[in-house]
């Protein structure tokens, strides 16, 4: 298993972060948090968590500690896999996860593209007793132009999440009309709810 891997930041996308590190160059698949935090970086240093697929060997990675921690309690609970683990690390930041997680709120959780009313009490039932840390990562997020650039990048993110193409570019072109003074990470977080 890998711990984290340093290196410099090659490309990045608000779904994945290509890093080389020792002259390889490591597909890395994150949340909008870490895009988030990793915008305007050279240098990055990400944490792991590697899945074992019979098909593949895939990597997730995030800025620090606490939100690879959510993740993997995330994907212990029935019914969450990884995909869905960063669907909702992508629609909330870990803060507002943990505190929803905490308190119980299922309508919260089932405002979450793909999280039905069961898999959301499952997750408050099977993770409200473990110790989650909100991290102090999270929202925010920079201020970009209004360009049709912004809208395009989100319907790709969107898309690589697995959401279907007309529905996405339906949902992002609603929003983008509503406000196109959004981040391309907000712009992500307005679409999903939307989805």
């Amino acid at each position: 298993m890998y711990e984290y891997i340093k290196g410099t930041l090659a490309t990045l996308t608000p779904t994945y972060a290509v890093v080389e590190a020792a002259g390889i160059g490591y597909f890395i698949n994150i949340s909008l948090q870490t895009y988030t935090q990793l915008t305007d970086s050279s240098d990055v240093q990400l944490y792991l968590h590697q899945q074992v697929r019979d098909d593949a060997h895939v990597l997730y990675g995030f800025a620090d500690v606490d939100e690879r921690e959510l993740f993997r309690m995330l994907i212990s609970v029935s019914g969450v896999g990884a995909a869905t683990a960063r669907i909702m690390l992508s629609s909330l930041n870990s803060g507002d996860l943990t505190t929803a997680i905490a308190v119980g709120d299922v309508g919260v959780l089932k405002s979450i593209k793909g999280i039905g009313l069961k898999t959301a009490e499952r997750i408050v039932v099977d993770l409200k007793g473990k110790s989650l840390k909100p991290s102090a990562a999270g929202g925010g997020g920079f201020t970009g132009a209004p360009t049709d650039s912004v809208r395009k990048e989100a319907t790709a993110a969107l898309l690589a999440l697995g959401f279907p193409k007309a529905t996405t570019e339906k949902a992002v072109d609603a929003v983008f009309k509503q406000n196109n003074r959004q981040s391309v990470e907000e712009l992500i977080r307005s679409a999903l709810q939307r989805l």
